[in-house]
């Protein structure tokens, strides 16, 4: 499973490129945001997702084609389906995160560390019971750090299962504890599932945490920035 990462505000000529890249039904999305910050890191991320795709497929990114699921999550139409490729994408302030990889399911979820006025509120509604004791057992300077690290965990998760808020975060329990590998610890109603998926951290880079989930096995790789293929 592949990772890379790519700033959503790149060099003006970057900008001037990318956007040619979209489907009508992307610029007309794009054109919708009431920001133009907004509008700008949409159309980064999604031409970037055209060209990565593109490039693993064999074909021009504007030949990507997608269709939509729970949470608006894309994927790839007909025929392009048949090569059994799933990707998945996050992004938050400047950075975008995508997972690509063949056959599993996969999740990935960034997030950019900020102050939350109600950190242990947000746990206690959505961590389980486990991850809020390993929570506030921490010293108050690691929590916040910790938490993002759950948050993004469980959300990779929810992502590659796809059933967006149908899914109870509390459901099942992830580790969050700094300096501990990042795992599944219980899974509710599936007691091999926890051992099966693979749950992996991401460095991308400070400020920011990251994960990605994995249905099965797998060796995730962060690839790095993503570059414009060259002809």
């Amino acid at each position: 499973m592949d990772v890379w990462a790519t700033a959503l505000d790149p060099a003006p000529a970057a900008l001037e490129r990318l956007p040619g890249l979209l489907s009508e039904d992307e610029v007309a999305r794009a054109a919708r945001f009431h920001f133009e910050r907004d509008a700008r890191r949409f159309t980064v991320a999604r031409a970037v997702l055209r060209e990565l795709l593109g490039a693993y497929l064999g074909v021009a990114p504007r030949d990507v084609h997608f269709v939509y699921g729970a949470r608006d999550k894309p994927a790839l139409a007909s025929p392009l389906a048949d090569s059994q490729l799933q990707f998945n994408v996050s992004h938050s302030g400047e950075i975008a995160l995508y997972a690509v990889g063949l056959h599993r399911r996969v999740g990935v979820d960034i997030e950019q560390l900020r102050a939350l006025d109600d950190l242990e509120g947000l746990a206690a509604r959505n961590f389980s019971a486990a991850e809020c004791r390993a929570l506030f057992a921490l010293p108050p300077e690691l929590r916040p750090p910790a938490f993002f690290a759950c948050w993004t965990r469980k959300e990779a998760y929810i992502k590659a299962v796809g059933d967006g808020l149908a899914y109870p975060l509390n459901a099942f329990t992830v580790s969050l504890v700094p300096g501990e590998a990042a795992r599944f610890v219980e899974i509710e109603g599936d007691p091999a599932a926890a051992q099966r998926w693979t749950l992996q951290a991401i460095d991308v880079r400070s400020g920011y945490e990251a994960a990605v989930a994995v249905d099965g096995p797998a060796t995730v790789t962060m690839r790095g920035d993503w570059q414009e293929p060259t002809s």
